[in-house]
């Protein structure tokens, strides 16, 4: 059956329960305004000479107190700055996770980063660490496999996308199991170069293609 056929249903995964240890969304209160009420986004990923942790964390706070914040970091990470997109890029990371509301209407952009190969290694990186856990519309579907099996396959793919790549394309098999086979091929083909990151996503995909 063709992919245009399946129908789409929210994809939870066996590694739905992963949270950033920066971000919690349980601590994030869409009623809430953090920091200051205006704040120039671009200027503000500039501002430190070394992009902080905490830095990004307040920005994403920001960024999580209205829609209207929120674009201002997509409009950041979607830019063609190469330093503004790779610093907003963790902040998107953890305000998609925390506020999948806000980031649904920019999905079909995340997907369409992954075919890029002008943008930062961080930008693919957190595109599909979004993607992971994020309900990905039926037409987005064929794209999100074909990048996922090229990013595991290519032997310079950073660790942490090879990863997100995993969890995506299990995900994804859930609602096309024929993809599972060759899921399973690749994992154990590769498996003895590869990351311990790589081994341990890889180690409960294959548990759960045998049950």
């Amino acid at each position: 059956m063709g992919l245009a056929n399946w129908g789409m249903h929210q994809s939870a995964g066996i590694f739905a329960g992963t949270r950033t240890k920066n971000v919690n969304p349980k601590t994030l209160n869409p009623n809430r305004k953090y920091g200051p009420t205006t704040m120039n986004l671009r200027e503000e990923l500039l501002r430190e000479k070394v992009h902080s942790k905490a830095h990004a964390t307040e920005i994403t706070h920001y960024a999580c107190s209205s829609p209207e914040q929120f674009k201002e970091l997509m409009d950041c990470f979607l830019c063609n700055d190469y330093r503004i997109t790779q610093r907003a890029a963790w902040s998107v990371s953890w305000a998609g996770r925390a506020r999948p509301d806000l980031i649904k209407p920019y999905i079909k952009q995340l997907v369409a980063q992954l075919s890029r190969n002008d943008v930062h290694n961080a930008v693919i990186r957190n595109s599909i660490r979004v993607l992971e856990m994020t309900d990905i519309p039926e037409d987005c579907h064929a794209a999100v496999m074909n990048a996922c099996f090229t990013f595991i396959e290519k032997p310079n793919t950073p660790a942490a996308i090879k990863a997100f790549s995993l969890t995506t394309l299990h995900n994804l098999s859930t609602y096309y199991p024929e993809i599972q086979p060759e899921l399973k091929l690749i994992i154990e083909t590769l498996w003895d170069g590869e990351t311990p990151a790589f081994k341990s996503r890889g180690r409960k995909i294959l548990k759960a293609i045998k049950n």
